[in-house]
């Protein structure tokens, strides 16, 4: 089966810096991919190369085998949603004016709106205005716009693709666990998810595949039981001795004690 998303040799650069450097990746129907790394490993970099928000400088990105530039921007929308990191609204608009701008055009979009809100807990937030939210509430309201423009892509096109940059980086527990459903649910439909965690623990719940980035490249790609290990922490992040495991189903999960460079003998 081909992929949904082929990455091949992308590379990145601002100035003398490189951001990525020949990253592939290829991603399946249905498939979930948490991506971790440190700060400044080049996830996000990657996340705006796969979304077409950022041209690469050298390698090319196929979505459903066409390079992403042959795509206009509507049709290209209607295939992908992207949470991105920093989202930031000036004006009052309401809640429902936000979430309601990742439709298109359509019958059934106010239901779409409300099944949305209620999945990101807002069910009573229609006519707040954005502005006025925690940090968490405004996330969970541009959480379930990119939920409605995926859902109207899917209803024309099929099963789209969603790529989030750190979707849970503001809320609380239960919030973010509302999240993981949401994408694990979307993926059970067919639906290609990418998401930037930081929370490793999560990242091994949500995802069956995980890619770490370290300086623009690809240190580790497979399951979380291959990936996670001492080893990778503290080659990549300076951490060590941080993994342990559930004992019902060898689940990694990751408890730091100490950073690398705390330790004797390590600087």
């Amino acid at each position: 089966m081909k992929p949904v998303l082929a990455a091949t040799s992308i590379s990145v650069r601002i100035g003398a810096k490189t951001l990525l450097d020949h990253v592939s990746l290829s991603l399946g129907f249905g498939e979930i991919v948490a991506l971790v790394g440190p700060n400044g490993a080049g996830k996000s970099t990657l996340l705006r190369v796969l979304s077409g928000d950022l041209a690469p400088h050298g390698g090319t990105v196929l979505l459903h085998g066409r390079t992403l530039a042959s795509y206009g921007p509507r049709a290209l929308a209607d295939r992908r949603a992207v949470l991105s990191q920093s989202l930031n609204v000036g004006f009052p608009f309401t809640v429902a004016e936000i979430v309601r701008m990742g439709a298109g055009d359509g019958r059934g979009i106010d239901d779409l709106v409300e099944a949305a809100l209620a999945e990101v807990d807002l069910g009573n937030f229609h006519e707040r205005v954005i502005t006025t939210l925690s940090g968490g509430e405004q996330q969970r309201a541009h959480f379930a716009r990119v939920l409605v423009q995926l859902a109207c892509g899917e209803a024309a096109h099929g099963p789209g693709l969603l790529l989030l940059d750190e979707p849970t980086a503001n809320l609380d527990l239960r919030h973010q666990l509302d999240v993981m459903a949401a994408a694990s649910a979307r993926a059970a439909r067919g639906v290609t998810v990418v998401a930037i965690l930081h929370d490793l623990n999560l990242a091994t719940l949500l995802a069956k595949r995980i890619v770490v980035l370290d300086h623009g490249r690809i240190d580790s790609d497979g399951e979380p039981g291959r990936v996670i290990t001492d080893a990778m922490l503290e080659r990549v992040l300076g951490v060590a001795n941080a993994v342990g495991r559930t004992p019902a189903q060898g689940t990694p999960f990751v408890l730091p004690h100490v950073a690398r460079k705390l330790l004797p003998g390590k600087s």
